[in-house]
Formats: C-alpha cells, sequence, structure tokens
C-alpha cells in the first residue's frame, strides 16, 4: 500500500526505426528520472513501431530488434526505474515469435510479458505474426502488486486483467497500446477502460501510442482510471505527450475488503497461468518525493475536431517519415482541395506547401478567383499552368478515332489526365509529394478518374465522406477565416464540361452519404437501405457505382482512415464479384 511516480511516455515511434526508436526510448527514461519516477511506460511495440508488418518476415528485423533489446538492458544498468516497454520477443529455443512487454530494472530483464489475444479484423493481422501468449503474471514492486497487459488484452472482460486481478492480486495494472483512431474510438474506448477499472477495483494505466502510419493515426490519450472506473489523468489526444503521476493502492485495498462477489468469485475460480508474484524489488521502501503531483486531464476533442487533428497528423507523419520536403495540391475553387491545401498547411507549415490552377475552357472565373483567395489567406505560392491547348491537341490527335462519337465522359477524363500529368510531372522535377483530394463520397461511387485526379501519392481525405468536408471546413474556419466563403455555398463541380453539377451524376451529398455508411460501413442489405432511403432506383444506382468501383479503388493512393470501416485495409472486396444486391 505504498505510493509509486509513474512516467508515461505517450510518443510518437517510427514503424522500422528500431535505433531512432531505441534513443528516443532512453531520452523518456532520463526524463522520468530527472521528475524521480519509479516506472516508466512505453506504446505497444516501441522498439519497432507499430505496425511492422511483414518486416516481421525479415529473419534480420528481428535479429536487430533483439539486439536493440539487449542495449536497452544494458542501458538501465545504473537506473533505478522500473522499465516497461513493447518489443517483438522471440524465444531463443522456438521458432515463435511474440508481441511483447519488456520488464525491466537495473540491467536485468525480470520478465516478458506476451500478448495473449491477438486481434486479426479490420486493420489488425496479428495472428499472421505473432504466436498467442499463455502466462499472466504478476509483479511486486516497492510494496505494489501489479500487472502488465497489452492493448487488445483489455478488450475482453475475463481476459488477462481479470486474472490478474482476482487471483494475482494486482492492485495496479499497466497496459501498453497501439489503439488507432477512428472517430467514435475514443470515447468508446475510455467506457471500456472505466468499465474494467471498476469492475476488477483496480487503477489502471493505459500507454497509447501516437502518430501516423501509411493509413493510420495513433490519437494518443493516454488515460489512468482509479479503482471505481472514476477517469483522473488524461494525456493529449493526437500529440507526442510526457506525464507523470503519483498513484496509492490504499484505496484499492480499502475498496475491495468490502466486495462479496470478489472474495466468493475468488475461492471457486483458480487459474493455472498465474504466476506467483515475481519480486523486482525487495523493498517496500517507496522513495520520499521532493513533491507529490497533481492529476491532470487533457480535454478530449470532439468528433469533428478529432477528424481534423487526425487528418492532420497523419499528413504530417507521412510526409516527414518518408523523408519529403514539400507537397504540391492541385487547387481547383471547390472545397476539397481547399480543405486538402488548408490540412497541408497545418500539417508542415506554409513556406513547404505549393499549389496549382490547371484551368481549361470549363473553369469559371470565380473557381480562378477563389483559388487566389485560397491561396493568399494560407500565405502559399499559387501557380497557373492552362491545359487548354493540350485538350485541344488530344482532341485533334483523337478525332480521327472517335468520330462522330457524342462528346462524353472520355473527353471530360482527358482534361483530367492532362492534370495529373502536369502534377506528377512538377512531382518528378521537384520532388513534391502530391496530395490528392478526392473524398470518400467519390471514392466510393467511382466518381474519379484513374491517372487523373486520382494521381498521387497520398489522399488525405479518402475516408472523409462530403457532408463530413463541409463540417471540417467549418471547424477550421473558426479557428481562421481561410477557405473562402464562396467555396462552401457553390453547388459542387467537377468543371469538365458545361455547367456541370455533381447532383448531374450523383444523388445529393445528404443522401448518398447515407447510403454509402450503410452498405460499406454497416454492411446493410438492401431492404434495410430502403427503410433509410425510400427511392429504389436511387439505392440500386448506387450499390451498383460501389460495387463496380472496386478496381478504382484499388488504385488509388493510401488515405487516412477516420471510419469505422476505411477502403483497403477495412472493407476488402473482390474486383471480379459476380454477387450484387
Amino acid at each position: 500500500m505504498k505510493t509509486v511516480r509513474i512516467a508515461i511516455c505517450q510518443y510518437n515511434f517510427t514503424v522500422g526505426d528500431i535505433r531512432g526508436n531505441l534513443e528516443k526510448i532512453k531520452k523518456g527514461i532520463e526524463k522520468s528520472l530527472k521528475e524521480e519516477s519509479d516506472i516508466v511506460v512505453f506504446p505497444e511495440l516501441s522498439i519497432t513501431g507499430y505496425p511492422p508488418e511483414d518486416l516481421i518476415f525479415k529473419p534480420q528485423f528481428i535479429e536487430d530488434c533483439q539486439k536493440a533489446m539487449k542495449d536497452l538492458i544494458k542501458f538501465s544498468y545504473d537506473k533505478d526505474i522500473l522499465i516497461i516497454a513493447g518489443f517483438i520477443h522471440k524465444l531463443n529455443e522456438k521458432d515463435d515469435i511474440y508481441n511483447s512487454a519488456a520488464v525491466i530494472y537495473k540491467g536485468k530483464l525480470y520478465d516478458v510479458y506476451n500478448k495473449i489475444f491477438l486481434p486479426n479484423y479490420g486493420v489488425f493481422d496479428e495472428k499472421r505474426y505473432f504466436s498467442a501468449g499463455n502466462t499472466i503474471p504478476v509483479y511486486y514492486y516497492r510494496g505494489i502488486r501489479f500487472g502488465v497487459n497489452i492493448c487488445e488484452d483489455i478488450w475482453y472482460p475475463t481476459g488477462p486483467l481479470h486474472f490478474q486481478t482476482l487471483i494475482g492480486d494486482a492492485e495496479l495494472i499497466i497496459n501498453i497500446s497501439a489503439s488507432p483512431f477512428h472517430s467514435g474510438k475514443q470515447s468508446y474506448r475510455e467506457r471500456m477502460y472505466s468499465t474494467r477499472a471498476g469492475d476488477e477495483s483496480v487503477i489502471l494505466v493505459n500507454c497509447n501510442l501516437v502518430g501516423g502510419q501509411d493509413e493510420l493515426v495513433f490519437d494518443g490519450c493516454s488515460t489512468i482510471y482509479n479503482e471505481n472506473g472514476e477517469l483522473i489523468g488524461r494525456l493529449k489526444a493526437f500529440e507526442e505527450d510526457f506525464s507523470v503521476f503519483d498513484i496509492s493502492t490504499k484505496s484499492v485495498f480499502r475498496k475491495r475488503l468490502k466486495d462479496i462477489r470478489r472474495k466468493q468469485e475468488k475461492d471457486i475460480l483458480k487459474s493455472p497461468f498465474i504466476h506467483n508474484d515475481i519480486v523486482i524489488e525487495e523493498s517496500e521502501k517507496a522513495k520520499e518525493k521532493l513533491k507529490m503531483v497533481n492529476f491532470s486531464i487533457d480535454n478530449l476533442p470532439d468528433e469533428i475536431e478529432s477528424i481534423y487533428k487526425a487528418l492532420v497528423l497523419g499528413t504530417r507523419d507521412y510526409i516527414e517519415k518518408n523523408h519529403f520536403q514539400n507537397t504540391i495540391v492541385a487547387v481547383s475553387g471547390g472545397i476539397d482541395s481547399a480543405l486538402v491545401a488548408t490540412i497541408a498547411v497545418d500539417a508542415i507549415g506554409k513556406e513547404r506547401v505549393k499549389a496549382i490552377f490547371l484551368p481549361s475552357r470549363f473553369s469559371a472565373d470565380i473557381s480562378r478567383e477563389d483559388a487566389a483567395i485560397l491561396c493568399k489567406n494560407l500565405g502559399i505560392e499559387l501557380l497557373e499552368i492552362s491545359i487548354q491547348n493540350i485538350f485541344e491537341s488530344y482532341l485533334a490527335l483523337l478525332d480521327p478515332v472517335f468520330k462522330d462519337a457524342p462528346a462524353g465522359v472520355a473527353e471530360e477524363n482527358l482534361q483530367s489526365r492532362i492534370r495529373g500529368n502536369i502534377v506528377m510531372a512538377l512531382s518528378n522535377k521537384f520532388g513534391y509529394l502530391v496530395l490528392t483530394t478526392g473524398n470518400k463520397s467519390e471514392m466510393s461511387t467511382g466518381y474519379a478518374t484513374l491517372y487523373g485526379d486520382m494521381a498521387g501519392g497520398f489522399a488525405v481525405i479518402k475516408d472523409v465522406l462530403k457532408t463530413t468536408v463541409y463540417k471540417l471546413v467549418e471547424f477550421r474556419n473558426k479557428q481562421s477565416q481561410v477557405i473562402p466563403e464562396r467555396i462552401i455555398k457553390r453547388a459542387p463541380s467537377a468543371e469538365l464540361r458545361e455547367n456541370q453539377k455533381d447532383s448531374d451524376t450523383l444523388p445529393e451529398y445528404e443522401i448518398l452519404d447515407k447510403i454509402i455508411e450503410a452498405y460499406v460501413e454497416e454492411d446493410k442489405s438492401f431492404e434495410e437501405i430502403l427503410e433509410e432511403i425510400n427511392d429504389k432506383q436511387i439505392v440500386r444506382k448506387v450499390l451498383l457505382m460501389i460495387d463496380s468501383s472496386e478496381y478504382k479503388r484499388r488504385q488509388a493512393p493510401p488515405g487516412i482512415k477516420i471510419t469505422p470501416r476505411a477502403f483497403g485495409r477495412d472493407r476488402r472486396m473482390p474486383i471480379t464479384n459476380g454477387y450484387h444486391l
């Protein structure tokens, strides 16, 4: 029943950068020692970054990870602090590898906890790589009995935490995780943590990863709950953060004394997986601190602010971790490209973002004006290259082949592909990362041009529905009015033919997005969708567009996941598919 000071290092690690990640861990340890911490905690797979995917199939990668762990153990020799860090563990006598947490103190690896529940759904493929652990240790350190588990382990009510607290009498649980963001995930995750802590009468510390990794964004929001399930500490959302907390287990003991249910269940439930206490430091004397640390709870952003911050963080980390110096966005005078350009500026600064306007004869004067105002507001350079002469040359070249066929989609897409060629030429010449501007409503229905507006390196709003685009713009403009009001109010148009509007081809976005959410994200049937959208013709048309556009989506750049079911990592449909609702 002593007090320990726990340091939470909510850091942004890079997949594959084992040496860089190790150095960041060492700096976190040094910082924690300056704060007189007893325990320092890092996220899941902090040494390798998460998720390392098929890097795990490289024997040298596994060997380098083991070397880094040995280095960390050696580094800890003269450090009076308990270290808990995620890494890939390989048993010497077996080929099995594990997603693990190292428990290190003063130059000794006291134990390795191997993750038991391996997620294999949505964006997760852990059973492809890891073996499941089968032991549930409890540790004794400075008078406190505690357990360690990893991410998915805590999502199960009768998982490791239950045995660690009930049979192992753990008063404190430390969960290290790499739990990726999607809209609504933060509050859902926190409700679960609260339930676990309250049900098991245990203090729960969670250290979550932060940062972008390809399509995934990890939001941080590491938390601490007391034995009543009350939130007593939260770190920042979508930012690296470091904080220390003083934790006493007196109240845990007091609550458990009165819990008859716990006593009865403990009498009948025994687990062969629980180890005897692994004693890390026999002394029960907690070090006296210069001062007690007060708990702090950082605010949890609302849904739209969370999405915006996720897009900024995901864009920044994709650019920085892949070592791009500058980016370029083709601005059209429309709302999607305006949002992407704004996110880019917020992510890496105006000096590193270029914009280009590529008009044809169908581009309205107000599109040029609005693109210019946007770029002036953002403080970014705007280039302009007319595609009209190139477009006319293409038409003349193709005229003998097209003959008397009426103009249509082919001529429209020519303009988009000319623009794609020019933007990619600038990318090749100057090393710009091209940020594409298509949204989820367009990606769902195939309302996009292969090798045209889909050409680029990173699709920032690929998982953002059009109706959400408007909400994000409204949110961002409340911070500072950068996106012109006329862009927001204009009817969306690709401007590839005279007087064109998106609604000529698509239903109104309020209707379209409801159908997409129902079909793509919720897997509802045709009949179920009709209960929400009472228009058989529109629903059938949209579902056919979604089903027939899979080949396009396979060729799209990676983009940031912000919904529960994004294309690619989450929703994996066959291209050749004879099944339609």
